[in-house]
């Protein structure tokens, strides 16, 4: 395992969403963040068929255009009566017909269309989980990578307006409120020492910590 020992770090995203994530996740650590929609680059060609290859595929490019050790997050929601789906293409499902954008709205009308074609009407026909892998890359090509799943049942209507994404109808097990419910303190549930956290993302950040900030 290869130690970070730098504290500038390039995030390798331009979800708004992720980066507000991840930034309260590392802000303790003391680092310096930019990330690649502020510096102006584009994003590369997502076609990796596993989130481990989509988060390098985005770090790689990071951390070759800047020079400096790149983080990205690959995550999406496996729905197991949709076989897994939307998986990988979770971001796609939100993507509009015209190509003016996502919306994930339509993203989560369109998973409760298919749970319902699956008849999945009970409570454990409707499991799922979020699953976050974060990979740590040099511009030499090395990379680490940390995966964090969050497991919980989709629910409909969806119910409050925080977070992103699909949070609004994802209920985490043991939990009464979605994550588009819960605060991002809550949601996350985790400071350096405390434990493995709520979200997929901080599990996947509490994995990283201790690896690679000691």
């Amino acid at each position: 395992m290869r130690k970070l020992d730098t504290k500038q770090l390039i995030l390798a995203s331009h979800n708004a969403g992720k980066l507000a994530e991840i930034s309260q996740l590392i802000e303790p650590y003391g680092f310096t963040i930019t990330s690649v929609a502020e510096r102006g680059l584009p994003e590369p060609e997502e076609n990796g068929t596993t989130f481990e290859q989509n988060a390098y595929t985005k770090a790689f490019a990071a951390a070759q255009a800047t020079g400096l050790v790149a983080l990205s997050d690959d995550s999406g929601l496996c729905v197991s009566a949709l076989d897994g789906q939307p998986g990988v293409y979770t971001a796609d499902w939100a993507e509009k017909q015209d190509g003016s954008g996502r919306d994930f709205a339509l993203a989560m009308e369109k998973v409760e269309r298919g749970l319902a074609e699956a008849g999945a009407v009970r409570s454990e026909d409707r499991q799922g989980y979020f699953c976050a892998v974060l990979c740590l890359c040099w511009p030499d090509g090395h990379a680490e990578y940390f995966r964090g799943e969050a497991h919980g049942e989709l629910v409909w209507p969806p119910r409050g307006d925080r977070g992103f994404g699909y949070d609004p109808v994802f209920l985490p097990t043991g939990h009464e409120r979605t994550f588009g419910e819960m605060s991002a303190e809550e949601k996350h549930s985790w400071q350096p020492g405390s434990g493995d956290g709520l979200s997929h993302r901080a599990r996947a950040f509490a994995k990283f910590a201790q690896a690679c900030l000691g």
